[in-house]
């Protein structure tokens, strides 16, 4: 049976400015835990020969959070329980910082990988809490723009925080990026502290009821939606540096030009799949998941020119950019009344699906080539399209 789902509390009157300042905070936030989760994709090589591991055993530092991650993000609000949830982030965010910290001064690579299970724990949770705050920080005809900034926090750490992170290892050495990102987290800490409102949880969230939001149609469509996006992407995306060296004309000291060009492009795509979802979910996931069937195919086909290359890869960036703010549009839509428990249980499918997609596509790689992992991405979004396609239409009212 479906638990009965009351609505919270109404956002409290506007403040302007500091209001402004507290949606920041929290999407330094969640630049922080995504920043702190790719890191080790730019530090790879290095902390692989310090740690006396190959580069695929190192991996398990990028794979192991975000299953945890996966796990701890729909059980989150429930174990918070009435905690309030500025004191919850900001404890969040200073375990992400020690996890960090021990990454940093890790003797050996069990260490690294015991710290990276805390860096998971850290991002399920921001997420779950993050996700759907927006609404309680601005008034009613703001919230659209708000959550937009708070995933922001997504793209702009794929274009500034993993490639800084990077170079800070490369003129230095690999701990320092760790290093780096630790103080990051312990600042954004004080800045929540800082400027969020008090935020006393507007429910309780029992376990049983987030298992029971998925027998809501609705949500389980977005669910469905999410996981096949999300896989198809990153079946992609993971491996988009050899399809962009197969490409004719692309020298390979531009492909990190073309990878920040793509990641500039998700963050227009952020903001614009934000003003579009808080008119209708259903219409930007739709146009989401049809330019991605369309165009992530097309990139296996374009080794000869270089020019359509870049322009496909654009593209992309603009479409999956819109993804995150319009899938959390519609779940705050589908379950208004539960918002940290559908919001925990996305963020848990998110991540999921990124281990899965990144599985699915070297394996398709490894069995056929590069083109089928891009033909499987389309065919998923292509699906996802379809799901859509097929949904009932749910009301936008409360997100505009």
């Amino acid at each position: 049976m479906t638990p009965h789902l009351t609505r919270g509390a109404p956002p409290r009157p506007p403040r302007t400015l500091h209001d402004r300042a507290a949606v920041l905070a929290v999407a330094a936030a969640t630049f922080t835990v995504v920043t702190s989760e790719m890191l080790p994709v730019g530090l790879l090589s290095p902390m692989s020969g310090d740690l006396g591991v190959s580069e695929g055993t190192a991996g398990l530092a990028i794979t192991l959070p975000g299953l945890v991650a996966a796990f701890a993000a729909p059980l989150l609000p429930a174990i918070a329980g009435r905690a309030d949830r500025r004191r919850v982030l900001t404890w969040l965010l200073l375990l992400l910082a020690l996890a960090n910290a021990v990454a940093a001064l890790a003797p050996r690579f069990g260490v690294l990988l015991a710290a990276r299970i805390a860096v998971g724990l850290a991002i399920g949770g921001v997420w779950a809490i993050a996700a759907g705050l927006a609404h309680r920080l601005v008034p009613p005809a703001a919230a659209g723009r708000a959550t937009a900034v708070v995933f922001g926090g997504i793209a702009l750490a794929s274009v500034l925080g993993i490639p800084v992170g990077a170079l800070i290892g490369h003129l230095t050495c690999w701990e320092w990026g760790f290093a780096a990102v630790a103080a990051l987290a312990l600042a954004v800490a004080g800045a929540l502290r800082l400027l969020l409102p008090p935020l006393p949880p507007e429910r309780a969230v029992h376990p049983r009821e987030t298992a029971a939001l998925t027998r809501m149609p609705a949500v389980r469509t977005g669910l469905v939606v999410v996981a096949l996006m999300v896989t198809g992407h990153f079946t992609a995306y993971t491996y988009v540096r050899p399809v962009l060296e197969g490409v004719d004309g692309v020298p390979a000291g531009a492909i990190g030009g073309l990878l920040l060009l793509y990641g500039l492009a998700g963050v227009a795509g952020n903001f614009l799949g934000g003003a579009a979802a808080a008119r209708s979910p259903r219409r930007a996931l739709l146009t989401v998941s049809a330019a991605l069937a369309a165009v992530v195919p097309l990139l296996g086909l374009t080794g000869s020119s270089a020019a359509l290359s870049m322009v496909l890869l654009v593209l992309w960036g603009l479409a999956y950019g819109g993804l995150s703010v319009s899938a959390q549009n519609w779940m705050l839509v589908a379950a208004p009344g539960a918002r940290e428990a559908v919001s925990g249980l996305c963020a848990g499918v998110f991540n999921a699906s990124i281990a899965l997609g990144a599985a699915g596509g070297g394996a398709a790689m490894d069995r056929w080539s590069t083109a089928a992992a891009l033909l499987l991405a389309g065919a998923l979004a292509l699906l996802a399209a379809l799901t859509l396609a097929g949904s009932r239409r749910i009301p936008a009212a409360g997100l505009s």
